[in-house]
């Protein structure tokens, strides 16, 4: 199952805003492994959702499609990451991000 997103003391470190990522550093969320019954595509998006800015998600976005992954993976229940994306009312630029790379909604 998906894991939720800590917030708040459940944090394990401070969230750091102002740091560069280098390409490596970038690329190496295509590599993360999925906990069973999620869909690896969806799962690498979804780590990259949670854990870059959007000028960073927009240089990981071009990695993951020059590597032929599937930016409408969908888990069990048909939702894709730009219907999880687009739930959150601070998410409109990646929202827009992903629906430029060719991202659709499952409705």
């Amino acid at each position: 199952m998906i894991e939720e997103k800590k917030t708040g003391a459940a944090r394990t470190q401070p969230a750091v805003r102002d740091e560069f990522w280098t390409d490596e550093r970038v690329q190496s969320f295509l590599a993360m492994e999925p906990p069973e019954g999620v869909p690896a595509d969806y799962h690498i998006l979804l780590k990259a959702y949670r854990g870059m800015l959007p000028d960073t998600f927009e240089r990981f976005l071009t990695f993951f499609l020059e590597a032929e992954r599937d930016i409408n993976a969908r888990l069990a229940d048909g939702t894709t990451m730009l219907d999880h994306v687009s739930r959150h009312r601070k998410s409109g630029e990646y929202a827009r991000l992903l629906e430029e790379a060719g991202a659709t909604r499952s409705r």
